[in-house]
């Protein structure tokens, strides 16, 4: 089918109150746009739909796909007014002049229910430039059918010329439903002049004209049913293909493979078994253990390097750990000399919360650490005499 983006213009003047079609021309013509904007989208899904009034000129809903936008608008309109043709078929050429699928044909249907009184010369006029322009019209003369039959007859001659046939004027008298007129109309037809819902109502043998929904409603079911064969029988290809080498098929190849490299990187005193008897969990559980036992091998190593790496710098310099030992030694005796100045430990006392530091238990506390001061002092000195005497006697003994 052809795409192609369309604007439906639809009469709301005054007379749109008479009952000549039931219940009242403007109900009738609801009826007949809706069959309309359905059959547009059913014959192809990315076909496009704008609507308009007449008579208000106003742009109801702009192209889109979204039939139901379509039809809310269009039980909103109300009767006021006279139409003007010229004027809104213009507007609708703008409208299609900006559709967004340039590669879409382009179509106005034009529901005409009231007296048109634009001059017949203008009409034609504006005919020759919509051929121009490569715009097609459909016009649904309802109504008063007598009045403006003669004028819209010259302007669809003028818009297909010689040997054109793609803009039609489809005439309805008073007394049968208007969308019941449109059914088997040329409207609705495709361009293989196939009417929607004929070619499926036909296998039934049924007339569509007699229920025009219900032949909707067919050609909507064998579409779906259409659709679910393809389904199925897409399905059936790719099942029929199992046999061919899948990705899927390939996976517990290519886990195999990883656990074999799994195991020659182990090591040597791996005992040898029977790796394929193993179940699928069993050779991943022992795969993961030979990691495992690898990285702790590799760890153990790293450290045992560490630590020889270390030794080598110590040897390598000898003076090391003795300037580290008697920086050790002058900081311990640095922290011994703070501790036993008695005004050092009265201000940290001071500023300790809740700690008093004239009281009695605090004073026999610095007295009992003054006093421990003074015999690690005494013992301290006591053995720097022995330490003289000794070297005096070693003297003594190289003298003699």
């Amino acid at each position: 089918m052809v795409l192609e983006s369309t604007v439906v213009c639809v009469d709301n003047s005054e007379w749109m109150r008479n009952g000549d079609f039931l219940p009242t021309r403007l109900q009738a013509q609801q009826d007949a746009v809706s069959l309309v904007c359905h059959s547009k989208t059913r014959q192809n899904p990315e076909n496009n739909i704008g609507l308009m009034t007449l008579a208000s000129l106003e742009v109801l809903v702009t192209l889109t796909t979204d039939v139901g936008k379509i039809l809310a608008s269009l039980h909103r309109v109300q009767s006021k007014g006279e139409i003007n043709f010229l004027t809104a078929v213009k507007i609708a050429h703008l409208v299609l002049k900006h559709r967004q699928g340039k590669n879409h044909k382009m179509r106005i249907v034009v529901f005409v229910g009231s007296p048109v009184e634009s001059d017949e010369k203008d009409l034609v006029k504006l005919a020759k430039k919509l051929k121009k322009e490569k715009v097609n019209i459909d016009i649904v003369n309802f109504g008063e059918d007598a009045s403006n039959s003669d004028k819209l007859t010259s302007f669809i001659n003028a818009l297909n010329g010689k040997d054109g046939n793609l803009c039609h004027l489809v005439t309805v008298p008073p007394g049968p439903l208007l969308s019941d007129a449109l059914i088997s109309s040329p409207i609705l037809q495709g361009e293989d002049g196939a009417t929607p819902g004929m070619e499926y109502a036909s296998e039934y043998g049924f007339d569509p004209n007699s229920d025009p929904e219900l032949a909707l409603a067919l050609r909507v079911s064998m579409e779906e049913q259409r659709q679910r064969q393809e389904e199925e029988a897409r399905r059936a290809a790719v099942a029929g293909g199992e046999d061919t080498p899948t990705p899927q098929a390939t996976i517990p190849d290519s886990e195999e493979a990883m656990l074999q490299q799994a195991l020659s990187m182990s090591t040597p005193q791996t005992p040898a078994f029977d790796f394929s008897a193993m179940t699928e969990d069993q050779q991943i559980e022992y795969a993961m253990r030979l990691s495992l036992q690898n990285l702790e091998a590799a760890d153990t190593s790293q450290n045992d390097q560490d630590m020889d790496k270390d030794k080598d710098e110590r040897e390598e310099q000898p003076g090391t750990s003795a300037m580290e030992t008697d920086t050790q030694g002058d900081d311990a005796q640095d922290i011994t000399g703070v501790m036993s100045d008695p005004d050092f430990i009265k201000n940290v006392l001071s500023t300790l919360p809740g700690v008093d530091p004239s009281s009695e238990a605090i004073q026999k506390v610095m007295v009992t650490l003054a006093q421990q001061d003074t015999e690690d002092g005494k013992d301290q000195d006591g053995d720097e005499p022995m330490g003289d005497q000794d070297s005096s006697d070693d003297k003594k003994k190289e003298e003699k």
